[in-house]
């Protein structure tokens, strides 16, 4: 698939931009999006915020801790999905193939754009100018031959950045990169890289691809071909959802025994989103997180559709049976979720 033009869009802040955008006393000021509580978690934080350390999905009382004059914010989604729905109309005015991962970013395929615009470069200008003057909002974005130097790209001159990577630049760029830098590649990943010797992206060129399936299994083949730049995957416009949950954290770590209440309620949340999804469900996933963090999942597939919330939430009490730790064992969140739409 050579010769394609892929961008990269993401908001910048996306939450707690809006929240400033909204409210003038805001603007300059440290602003953390999230609810007040000892087991809440940050949802995003303004750049004055991030001076002082404070990052999204850390706990809220850490981020107060790190900036204590910063404004704490409850995220408002119902209003921030709003922006989101504005912020994708400006990109389907340039092409049809726009791939939303989340609220806040989204790839374009723009070899062909409807604006008939030479070059990627430009319609990524084009796009951040609207976005600002539309929205009120700063975007940053990447242009590169494919999605993940794509991303990469985009988080390079942020916040409010435009960065390329030309097709005959590809290598260079990638080169002294961290291994951390690319997709799939997590704590536990790069650290076992690390042990072999493989600390940057040309560190991977040195191996063969046989001789990274032989110790990484498939991701070895697949780290191989984004080491040398190789990413096939299309962007997929309307991907469909493939499962739809909802949590909760609890203020204090309870028995399993008292989830049931908040079992029922959240399948009642699960239930009415699949039903706006338009689609039925036949699998039901439960989580749990112990009070020491480890995660925990129980799933059933069922022979037909749910049918109701109700028959949802017994479900999902039922997996609680399957949860085989000591009745003393405490639990610090609750998720419930559904898979195998139809």
């Amino acid at each position: 698939m050579d010769g394609r033009k892929i961008i990269h869009v993401d908001m910048d802040a996306f939450y707690a931009s809006v929240e400033q955008r909204d409210d003038a006393a805001l603007r300059g000021r440290p602003v953390v999006v999230a609810w007040k509580g000892a087991r809440s978690v940050v949802c995003a934080a303004s750049y004055e915020a991030r001076r002082f350390g404070v990052r999204s999905a850390m706990p809220a009382l850490r981020a107060e801790r790190l900036c204590p004059e910063a404004v704490f914010i409850p995220p408002d989604f119902t209003r921030y999905k709003e922006v989101s729905r504005q912020m994708r109309e400006i990109l389907r005015r340039h092409t049809d193939l726009v791939e939303p991962l989340s609220l806040d970013e989204a790839y374009l395929d723009v070899t062909e754009n409807k604006c008939g615009l030479p070059t990627a470069t430009r319609v990524a200008k084009l796009i951040r100018e609207q976005i600002r003057e539309e929205l009120a909002l700063t975007a940053s974005a990447g242009v590169a031959p494919n999605k993940f130097l794509a991303k990469i790209a985009s988080d390079w001159r942020k916040p409010d950045g435009l960065f390329v990577v030309q097709p005959g630049e590809v290598d260079a760029f990638l080169a002294p990169l961290p291994v951390g830098r690319l997709p799939g590649v997590g704590a536990v990943t790069e650290a076992r890289l690390g042990e072999l010797g493989i600390a940057r992206v040309d560190d991977i060129r040195r191996w063969t691809i046989e001789n990274l399936e032989e110790r990484l299994g498939r991701y070895g083949a697949r780290l191989w071909q984004l080491a040398h730049g190789v990413d096939e995957s299309a962007v997929v416009p309307n991907r469909p959802t493939k499962s739809i949950s909802a949590e909760t954290t609890f203020e204090e770590d309870i028995s399993l025994a008292s989830t049931g209440e908040h079992i029922a309620e959240l399948a009642e949340r699960v239930w009415n989103a699949a039903r706006r999804d338009g689609r039925a469900a036949r699998t039901v996933v439960l989580k749990l997180k112990t009070r020491e963090f480890a995660n925990l999942t129980r799933s059933q597939t069922l022979p037909a559709p749910l049918a109701s919330s109700a028959e949802l939430a017994s479900t999902a009490l039922a997996l609680c049976r399957r949860v085989l730790l000591a009745p003393e064992q405490r639990y610090r969140l609750v998720g419930v979720g559904v898979s195998h739409l139809q």
